[in-house]
């Protein structure tokens, strides 16, 4: 291959073998540690011990709690590379009557989780499966479709936790919006017995608000807004 100069040389070194190696040898390390970067595959062994984090699952649909025990891999250990990624589920509980489908569910999110890629997916895949006896609100007001969706839930938190889903929460225009719609309503309805929340987290007389299905939606100057969200239908 030949190459045409078009300017003036002003200058030049000559560069020995041994040289090039080293330059080459100094460019590869960048190069080979992307390649020796444990990725989640479903071919990676389990480990002898796993971290695990247990939540607790009390619904009104049953008398028993759940317990949803969710396993984590750390992956390259120790180096700059080092993640967290879950590995398997389980579902304990003394109430029988959901035997089947739990083993079945936890067995296929656990495949799920041990085949690699994006697995936060499985969040809204579950937290879309609606009861067609109904759902239910959990402690906090938030209304949960179904008994899946809440173990959806519980996945996404635990997504957060360790890193995998980073979750948005309210910019500092949304948080001063709320906390003044929030002490507006607490001065309009501090004189009057039974308006105020019974020990909750918002007022009693809140609606259930569309975007994150809380029950946190109040009525002030004649607009809809949202004290967990922020979300107001005034915009």
């Amino acid at each position: 291959m030949t190459i045409k100069i078009e300017k003036a040389i002003v200058g030049y070194d000559v560069t020995s073998e041994e040289e090039a190696k080293r330059q080459a040898q100094a460019d590869a390390p960048a190069a080979e540690s992307d390649e020796n970067i444990i990725q989640m595959h479903e071919k990676l062994a389990r480990p002898e011990m796993l971290l695990g984090s247990t939540y607790k699952i009390k619904t009104p649909l049953s008398e028993h709690a759940l317990y949803v025990t969710i396993n984590d891999i750390v992956l390259n250990e120790g180096t700059e590379h080092e993640m967290r990624r879950p590995f398997e589920i389980f579902i304990n509980s003394k109430n029988m009557d959901h035997f089947q489908w739990i083993v079945a569910l936890t067995r296929i999110i656990s495949a799920v989780f041990r085949k690699g890629g994006d697995s936060t997916f499985l969040v809204e895949e579950l937290r879309s499966v609606f009861d067609p006896s109904g759902g239910y609100f959990k402690k906090g007001g938030k209304y949960m479709p179904s008994l899946v969706a809440e173990i959806g839930d519980v996945i996404h938190c635990h997504m957060v936790t360790i890193g995998l889903i980073q979750e948005a929460g309210l910019d500092d225009s949304q948080k001063k919006l709320v906390d003044q719609k929030r002490a507006q309503y607490e001065e309009a309805v501090g004189g009057r017995e039974g308006d105020a929340a019974d020990g909750g987290e918002f007022p009693d007389g809140a609606q259930l608000c569309k975007k994150c299905h809380t029950k946190a939606m109040i009525q002030m100057d004649g607009c809809l807004t949202c004290l967990n969200c922020g979300d107001s239908k005034c915009g």
